[in-house]
This record gives C-alpha cells, sequence and structure tokens, in this order.
C-alpha cells in the first residue's frame, strides 16, 4: 500500500478492528431498551451509524494528530499508520477528517427526533471530543486523560444514549452495562499505551502509560477485566435474570489474555494483544447484550 490513497488505503486508516468499540455499546444499549421493551430498530440503526462514524473519525483523527505532533515517527512499534506511510496525505486526512465528521452529524441529526432537540448538543460533544483526543490545544490522549474519554463516550455516552433514543429515559442497566463496556474498550487503549511508552514518552505524549509506568498498564489492563466480570453479577443481584451470567462463560478466556499481557516484556509483542483485546469486547457484548435481551418482556 504505497504511493497513492487507495481504497485500501482508507479501510486500513479506519482500523476496522478498533469498531467492536463502535458496535457493541450500540447492541448494548439497544438491549438495555428491550428489558423494558422499547427496542426500536429504527433509532437504534441511526445510533449505529452515527457511533461508527465517530469511530472512524476518532481514527482518523489520531492517524494524523500523532503524525503532526510526531507521537507516530518510522521508530513506531505498532500497525503501519496510515499519513506516516504516505499512503495518505496529511491535507487528504484531513478532508477525510471533516468530511466523516459532517457525515456523523447528519446520521445522529434524526436521532433529534426520537430523544428530543438537547441530543444536539451531545452530539457535538461527542465529535468535539474525538477531535479533540489528540488535536487541539489541550488533547486528551497528550494529558493523561485518553483513558478517561474512552470509558466515558465509548461506554457510558454510548450505551446510555443508544437507550435513550429508543426509550425516552435511561433505564438502569445502561450505567454497569456502560461501564464493562467502556472498561473492555479502555484495554484496547491500554495496550496501545503499554506498547508505545518509550516513543510516547519521546514524543511528550503523556499516557497513563508514561505517566504512572507499564507495571500501570498492565494493573490497569487486569482490573477492567475483573470489573466487567462483577457487573453480571450485579445486575444479577438488582433482580435480572440469570442469563446476564452468560459473560461469566468467558472466564477462561480473559484468564488467558490477562496472563498472555501480563508476560509480555517486548514491546513488538502487544500488537497481536490489539485484535484480542478487540474480540475479548465483542464476544462479552454479545454474551451481555443477548442475557438482556432473553431477560426482556417482548
Amino acid at each position: 500500500m504505497s504511493g497513492a490513497s487507495t481504497f485500501s488505503s482508507w479501510f486500513h486508516a479506519a482500523r476496522p478492528k478498533t469498531l467492536a468499540a463502535a458496535l457493541v455499546p450500540v447492541f448494548l444499549g439497544s438491549a438495555c431498551a428491550a428489558v423494558d421493551g422499547k427496542f426500536s430498530p429504527l433509532p437504534a440503526l441511526f445510533a449505529l451509524l452515527f457511533a461508527l462514524l465517530v469511530q472512524i473519525c476518532c481514527n482518523f483523527a489520531n492517524d494524523y494528530g500523532d503524525f503532526a505532533k510526531g507521537a507516530d515517527t518510522p521508530a513506531r512499534l505498532g500497525p503501519a499508520r496510515a499519513v506516516l506511510s504516505g499512503w495518505i496525505s496529511p491535507r487528504a486526512m484531513r478532508r477525510a477528517i471533516l468530511l466523516v465528521s459532517a457525515l456523523a452529524f447528519l446520521a445522529g441529526l434524526p436521532l433529534v427526533y426520537w430523544g428530543g432537540w438537547w441530543l444536539l448538543p451531545v452530539g457535538l460533544l461527542c465529535l468535539l471530543a474525538c477531535l479533540a483526543y489528540t488535536g487541539g490545544p489541550l488533547p486528551l490522549a497528550y494529558n493523561g486523560l485518553g483513558d478517561i474519554f474512552v470509558i466515558a463516550f465509548f461506554g457510558f455516552v454510548a450505551v446510555a444514549f443508544t437507550a435513550y433514543v429508543q426509550c425516552g429515559y435511561f433505564p438502569p442497566p445502561v450505567w454497569p452495562a456502560g461501564l464493562a463496556c467502556g472498561l473492555l474498550a479502555t484495554n484496547i487503549l491500554v495496550v496501545n499505551n503499554a506498547r508505545d511508552r518509550e516513543t510516547d514518552a519521546l514524543a511528550g505524549k503523556r499516557t497513563t502509560a508514561v505517566i504512572f509506568g507499564r507495571n500501570f498498564a498492565r494493573g490497569e489492563y487486569v482490573v477492567n477485566l475483573l470489573v466487567a466480570f462483577l457487573v453480571p453479577v450485579f445486575l444479577r443481584l438488582q433482580g435480572f435474570g440469570q442469563q446476564v451470567l452468560f459473560p461469566l462463560l468467558l472466564a477462561p478466556a480473559a484468564l488467558m489474555l490477562a496472563r498472555g499481557f501480563l508476560r509480555v516484556r517486548d514491546p513488538h509483542d502487544y500488537n497481536p494483544y490489539l485484535g484480542k483485546t478487540a474480540a475479548f469486547l465483542f464476544a462479552y457484548g454479545l454474551l451481555l447484550g443477548g442475557g438482556l435481551i432473553l431477560c426482556a418482556d417482548l
């Protein structure tokens, strides 16, 4: 993929493996709506389109922002970046960021019909936070706020507002489900931060791994997994059916994932855990969402 900005270059820049972080919260939010018998496919579809486009916009902005700020260099250990590799020019990427932002806004606009005009500032805040992740005067990822951003927007906000546009209110399961989703999505970021700790530090990118060390990142990864497994138990104690315990079936996979991640010493060896962590998020979301749906009185 050298030279021209081909379809494969843009597809790579969109980072399809990370799109689980957009798919899962919409599914969970819809499952939370289904619990109250409020599932509505049309607003769920627009919420999904909005979430996917925001995720792609975030990926494009991250690709461009890290290149512009010097965090991405030829010494980069992770998957190749489109702008750094010369597949896509900085100018083309800036235009793509604006285009995808506009498409996300248009995709989210119909949600106002179901959720009210006050959703407009919520949607705009999502887009601004996405652009501010690696851009602007105070980029979140460069100031130790990337983890909080992911938990907030790809966890609580995405799950809760997907349910809201279907129910007209926030059903109680959205908060624990949003927490689990946000923490597991954050683990994708944790893998990146642990791998890139040295190069990020040289570039002045103060991720939590840079601020607190790689051992902190390892601990964060495991704690996020543990808390995610407490969520189904909490929901069961709150009176939901035993189907919400389906994610506990993933305990052996989580143990293998955590053990493997903790044993990594060569930064290059973190890369396989990006796909594995995203796949785990996807599987967890399917099981928790499926369990909630089975609890629903449809």
